[in-house]
């Protein structure tokens, strides 16, 4: 029985939980993690399946939360931001409330805001034009979220983006 609540092979869905994913819905996404611009045609070749039921499987994975989107890769030199650091943040005072991802949300500057264990609570992504941008940013930082920064800037990417070992 298929259903909102029922997966094939008799598997309850129940709301708020994670289901496993099955093998091929997998090697599905796993070939969109490589080209996400896959068309049906050549994403049903990949795993063997019918072109509906690819478009059927995929569009349940997005229903799902498993694919979350489809986004573009950027060159960020081209776009004038060759910049790029991670920033550990800790509060200054470590009472006061957790709420530095709020505080720094408005940031276009900040392309990834990362809870980490150890002494820093969050690790930041950031991309900026200049180092003094990037001066000019780690201030920002400080007095929107009263925390203290400890900055590392990226001197070459040898890889970044790589697709997950999903199968």
């Amino acid at each position: 029985m298929e259903g909102p609540d029922r997966r094939p092979h008799g598997d309850v869905t129940r709301p708020g939980t994670v289901c496993p994913v099955e093998e091929i819905d997998r090697a599905i996404v796993a070939a969109l993690t490589v080209d996400g611009r896959l068309s049906y045609t050549d994403l049903a070749e990949k795993v063997g399946l019918s072109v509906s039921a690819v478009h059927q499987r995929v569009r349940r994975l997005e229903q799902r939360g498993v694919i979350r989107g489809y986004t573009a890769r950027v060159d960020y030199t081209a776009l004038d931001l060759p910049l790029t650091a991670f920033v550990a943040i800790r509060p200054i005072d470590p009472s006061q409330p957790d709420d530095a991802p709020e505080r720094l949300a408005g940031l276009p500057e900040i392309e990834g805001c990362y809870s980490v264990a150890g002494e820093d609570h969050y690790l930041l992504l950031v991309r900026v034009k200049s180092p003094g941008d990037l001066e000019r940013l780690l201030q920002e930082i400080r007095a929107a979220a009263n925390v203290t920064t400890r900055t590392t800037i990226v001197l070459s990417t040898p890889f970044e983006h790589r697709p997950p070992k999903i199968l």
